[in-house]
Parts: structure tokens; sequence; C-alpha cells
């Protein structure tokens, strides 16, 4: 099976302060990994070090065979990385259809498409609700449609790889459900590989493949959530 991103002893510090130490770890085309851990353990730091808003202090980074480490963050984008940041961080003052355009840069730079061709039509099949709501600005979207457009916005740039930070955080049960099934198609339909940090094990073990643990920036544990339950991996992060 092809390998689709492979992190190959990535390390990574703020200033004197090493955060990551020697991290190897592989996701195959179209599969999902849910990353956890405790809060402070490095599991942001390890989605910014792969999309390139922290530089990394040693080791590499390959996204579909090819070597990512040196680019910058939107070379990165347009290489097929997309990131939904932990808070979402949705432009209050546009509306959700100009959220979502915002997220065709990254297509556009890569030469297969341009902000004037608009919002996919899938975006809006996954989220029905965001069609509704087009012409909304987004500062005044409750929590959990805000997390719908920041997931469709990341998805409008047409990744491989799709880092999710903390999705359920303050989020409805019922919009939860959405965001699995949405995701679910994600990786079903259009064969996106999927990262998530997700404190929510049972989320995270409803359509992840393989889990890593992090403690104190490295890996402690990987395995398969077909195998391991939820409940065999919740002590190792206090959760």
């Amino acid at each position: 099976m092809t390998t689709l991103l492979k992190l190959d002893q990535l390390s990574t510090s703020y200033g004197q302060s090493r955060v990551l130490w020697n991290i190897d770890l592989e996701i195959p085309a179209g599969g999902v990994l849910a990353l956890i851990g405790r809060n402070g353990v490095g599991k942001t730091t390890l989605l910014k070090s792969i999309i390139g808003v922290q530089p990394l202090s040693g080791g590499s980074i390959h996204v579909d065979g090819r070597d990512v480490s040196a680019l910058k963050a939107f070379e990165r984008a347009r290489a097929g990385i997309g990131f939904v940041p932990q808070g979402r961080h949705i432009f209050p003052h546009l509306s959700v259809a100009e959220n979502l355009e915002t997220g065709l840069a990254a297509l556009a730079e890569r030469g297969t498409g341009s902000i004037k061709a608009g919002v996919p039509e899938h975006i809006y099949e996954l989220f029905p609700k965001l069609k509704q709501i087009k012409d909304r600005k987004g500062g005044v979207l409750s929590g959990g449609e805000q997390q719908q457009l920041a997931i469709g916005r990341a998805l409008a740039g047409q990744p491989k790889l799709l880092l999710l930070d903390e999705p359920t955080e303050g989020i409805q049960p019922n919009v939860v459900q959405q965001i699995e099934d949405a995701l679910r198609s994600v990786r079903r339909d259009l064969g996106v590989t999927i990262m998530i940090v997700e404190q929510y094990l049972d989320f995270a073990w409803s359509f992840a493949d393989t889990y890593c643990v992090l403690q104190r920036g490295r890996i402690v544990r990987q395995g398969s959530t077909a195998t391991e339950s939820a409940a065999e991996v919740a002590h190792l992060v206090n959760i």
C-alpha cells in the first residue's frame, strides 16, 4: 500500500526547548490515524510542523513520496496538505461562501482550478447546512456551523492529506455525528488521507484505522483501532 505521509526522525524545538523527539510515523494513502495524548504533549506542534508553520529541528516529512521538509507553509498547501486548526479560525466578517472561497487559493496556485470557478458542489453536499447559510457572516455562526465551515474550507483545496486538530471540541453531539459522516465520505469518496488529533476517543475509534499516543513529545505506543479498544488505550492519556 502506498504511503501518503511519512515522518522520519522528526524533531521540533521552541528556542532551546525540545518539544518533539525523533517522531517516526507513516499513514497509507486513504488511511485515517488518530493522534492522541494529554494536553501539552506536542500534538498540535506536530501538526504545525507538518503544515510548515513550525520549523523542524531535524528529520524529514514526505507527502506522497515528495520531501516537503524545506517548503514554506503555502507551498505545502499546494503540495496537497489541508489543515483544520483547533478553534476553527474562520474569517468572521466574510460570508460562509467567501470563507469557503479562500480555501480555493491552494487549488488555484496548483494550476488545477480558480476562485472564479466557485465552491465545489461536493462541499455543500457534505455539509448541506452551509448551503442554506452561505450568505451569513462567519462570525455569527454557531460553533458546530463554524467547524463544518472550517472543514469545508480545507477541503475546497482538494487536499491529499487532511489534518484536523480537535474537531469535536465544544460541538453538540448531533453535529459531531454530522462531522463523522462527512469525514467518512471524504475518505471513502474523495480518497483523502486523514490525521486527526482528538480527545474524544470513541469518536476517533469510530473511523480511524490506527492510533498513535504521544507523551512528552515522544511516541510511546502505536496500534490498530481494530485490535485495541479505546478503553485499552485511554489510561495512557488520562482520559
